[in-house]
């Protein structure tokens, strides 16, 4: 199990990155996610083998997406942290603070750009960027499970099934 750590930390820091991450907060995240217990930020820099201001500026940032929450034990002044064992609601957490951080921005300077440029092209990407918003929000406002069965039946419907789905659907061509 301890050499799954690091392999893991580096897997986790390089899908942070795609999702727009650091990828220290990605690395953290993989401990805090993983752990049997929560772990203070000590234990994080001794995992992880990173800064203690690594540690601390990966935390902020996890905690400003919902990544990670804060827990105490009694008696003890350490912050732990948490972080949701469903993959699903780590999933919707990702999308809500990306469509906070990314699309909602974009969203305004469109509109802010529509309102100084006439231009149908503008006027189009607003709208359609408009209701990507609009989907998104729908769907990072759900509970976790409701989330995992709307974006199941997204998949079914776009014929994303797995690839043993797929082979059980093709007919025989005799």
């Amino acid at each position: 199990m301890a050499e799954a750590t690091p392999l893991l930390a580096a897997l986790f820091a390089d899908a942070a990155e795609t999702f727009g991450l650091s990828r220290p907060a990605g690395q953290c995240f993989s401990a805090v996610w993983r752990a049997a217990q929560p772990p203070c930020a000590d234990d994080l820099v001794t995992i992880l083998g990173l800064s203690r201001s690594n540690v601390s500026t990966a935390l902020k940032e996890l905690r400003s997406w919902g990544l990670v929450g804060i827990m105490r034990a009694p008696g003890d002044r350490k912050e732990y942290f948490t972080a949701p064992a469903d993959p699903w609601e780590v999933l919707r957490l990702i999308m809500a603070a990306r469509q906070r951080l990314v699309i909602g921005p974009l969203l305004d300077r469109l509109v802010a750009a529509e309102a100084r440029i006439e231009d149908v092209r503008i006027a189009a990407l607003h709208s359609v960027l408009a209701r990507v918003e609009r989907a998104a929000s729908d769907l990072t406002g759900l509970e976790a499970q409701a989330f995992a069965r709307r974006i199941e039946a997204l998949a079914e419907d776009s014929g994303g099934g797995s690839a043993g789905d797929k082979a059980k659907k093709k007919k025989k061509k005799h």
